[in-house]
């Protein structure tokens, strides 16, 4: 037995219901995603646009989940250091004079620290549209939309450009994939 049969015998074993919902989880899982799930739909014999259209829901689910996270997270972060300098310096709370007096912390190893680096320097070259339709390329949709939710990047923006980048690769990988089993089979 082949491993596309193995795929195509798995997916078999649940309803047609469901098929699709384990595409979409597929897609939610790092280095997987939208790319990978769709792949593991169609060679387990799911039609095509079903499988993409489950892999891209899956897998931009997730990154808004951990864009509205990591957005939450920075601003929580932000307005404690503006409190506690607003505290030391004895300014009345509300005031965002000292904010900018704040100096930037680096935290984290120098491994952290090349990575920051990295993804900075392809943030300044390419924007956010760059970083969110390439960066598939070297890390997966999930980092890349939590290091511009911390980057202070508006959320709606990165949501547009990270639903772009996986409606595209998706779809890329899914015609990739479709005329590969047509091939084949």
């Amino acid at each position: 037995m082949s491993f596309i049969d193995t795929l195509q015998d798995l997916v078999g074993l649940v309803p047609d219901v469901v098929q699709p919902l384990i595409v979409a989880a597929a897609g939610a899982i790092p280095f997987i995603e939208g790319e990978g799930s769709v792949v593991i739909g169609i060679i387990g014999g799911i039609p095509p646009v079903v499988a993409a259209i489950a892999a891209m829901a899956g897998n931009f689910l997730i990154v808004t989940v951990l864009v509205l996270l990591s957005s939450g997270a920075r601003d929580a972060v932000v307005t404690r250091r503006r409190e506690k300098v607003l505290a030391r310096d004895g300014m009345p709370a509300g005031s965002d004079s000292a904010l900018a007096a704040a100096p930037a912390e680096r935290s984290g190893g120098s491994r952290r620290a090349a990575r920051r680096a990295k993804f900075q320097h392809a943030y300044e070259r390419y924007g956010v549209p760059g970083v969110s339709l390439l960066g598939p390329l070297l890390l997966p949709t999930h980092f890349t939309a939590t290091m511009l939710a911390a980057s202070s990047v508006g959320k709606t923006r990165i949501l547009i450009w990270q639903a772009l980048a996986i409606i595209a690769w998706t779809t890329l990988t899914a015609l990739i994939a479709s005329g590969v089993m047509n091939a084949v089979g």
